[in-house]
């Protein structure tokens, strides 16, 4: 018989009941260090006083109201994200893939609107993860999602990534947008070059179409600046946040240029419960942490303290670990073929660390960024004896 919960997930057997910080409690009492953070969703950690605070101050007041009326708690979170970003202007929505949707939307009308219908194909990547929408799954192109649902929808084509000759031979006369991720974080974290993303922008100012960039895992402090693109010093015309934008409570957004957002007028697009006093109490105070003084530059300090730590964790056990890739607190570590990524995810559970599994065989890493490097050092102690359930017999025998 089919459980009343809809089985669409392979759950883990652990139920949480309470965290702090970088840490999380069963209903049973065991205690685990969560380098997960809901993938990499709850930014500023569990139970943060200042987000539970505005969320509980907000809750007790209005929680929603509707975009029938100004909500000034979403005009003045779009008013910081456009001062701390390339943005005129912000839609709210509650979700990534929702962020995504929008955005395909909003780059499919600006040539509409600009006497080109015709434009209306967004390059995408492989190993790309835009979300569950038929859009959003048509963009991401993986025959395993898309299996069932019938044919994919229209308007996508999909290049290798970092493959900048396949990407100028992709673009013709029907092409809308590029469409990329920073650091693909389903699609086995990893990280585009800074050079890449640099000529990204580039063709897309040559060829008068728009860069659209999914930061909605690599966005809001992740890579140790607001937005991961800033290290490559560009801009994209159209962006998609949400996961760590609400450090845990459901909020999307679509940043984009005026030349795009203006198309998106009254009837064009909506959301029912986007943008909401409640959603956006919690997205005000998720900003007022990462925009604190010296937040932004310690988590860059622990993401490279992690790295080197993750570097010595590969040479240490060089029959299950391949490599290590992601950047700031986004980081992958690859495994041999012969080790599972779903048997170390595992493994870590039972040494009591939360990770998640990601494509191509890799164990991902999404700490809050509020941790600590001696929590950082304690995931790394817990990961060494993970490997070691996770090596080989042959290679124990072989180091005896």
């Amino acid at each position: 018989m089919i459980p009343a919960l809809m089985p669409t997930y392979n759950r883990a057997d652990l139920a949480f009941e309470r965290g702090e910080g970088a840490w999380l409690w069963t209903v049973d009492g065991r205690r685990f260090l969560d380098f997960g953070s809901g993938i990499a969703t709850a930014s500023i950690g569990h139970g943060h006083p200042h987000l539970v605070q505005a969320i509980a101050e907000q809750a007790a007041k209005v929680m929603h109201t509707s975009n029938l009326y100004r909500i000034p708690q979403a005009e003045r979170l779009a008013a910081r994200l456009v001062e701390t970003s390339f943005a005129d202007s912000v839609f709210f929505c509650n979700s990534g893939a929702e962020a995504n949707e929008g955005m395909i939307k909003a780059v499919r009308k600006y040539h509409a609107e600009n006497g080109h219908p015709e434009r209306n194909v967004t390059i995408c990547f492989e190993g790309a993860f835009h979300g569950r929408t038929l859009a959003t799954l048509a963009a991401t192109g993986n025959e395993k999602y898309l299996a069932g649902f019938g044919p994919p929808m229209p308007g996508f084509r999909h290049v290798p990534f970092g493959n900048m000759n396949a990407v100028r031979d992709a673009i013709d006369g029907t092409t809308a947008a590029i469409l990329v991720e920073p650091i693909q974080g389903e699609g086995g974290v990893r990280p585009a070059s800074l050079d890449f993303l640099r000529a990204l922008r580039a063709a897309c100012d040559e060829f008068g179409i728009l860069l659209a960039l999914d930061e909605v895992q690599t966005g809001m402090g992740r890579s140790g600046k607001l937005w991961a693109h800033q290290w490559a010093g560009i801009e994209p015309d159209v962006m998609s946040s949400a996961k760590g934008i609400g450090g845990g409570f459901p909020l999307g957004a679509i940043l984009a240029k005026e030349k795009v957002a203006q198309y998106l007028k009254p009837g064009t697009h909506g959301s029912t419960y986007g943008g909401n006093p409640l959603a956006c109490a919690a997205g005000n105070a998720v900003l007022d942490v990462v925009l604190a003084p010296g937040f932004l530059g310690q988590v860059d300090r622990v993401a490279r303290h992690l790295w080197r730590g993750l570097l010595d964790l590969a040479q240490r056990h060089p029959a299950v670990i391949e490599g290590v890739q992601g950047a700031g607190l986004l980081l992958g570590i690859r495994l041999k073929p012969e080790v599972n990524n779903g048997e170390a995810q595992n493994a870590a559970v039972a040494e009591g660390l939360l990770t998640v599994a990601a494509g191509m065989n890799v164990l991902r890493l999404a700490p809050p960024l509020i941790i600590s490097e001696a929590e950082a050092d304690e995931a790394l102690r817990l990961l060494d004896r993970a490997m070691l359930r996770c090596t080989p017999s042959h290679a124990k025998d072989a180091a005896k």
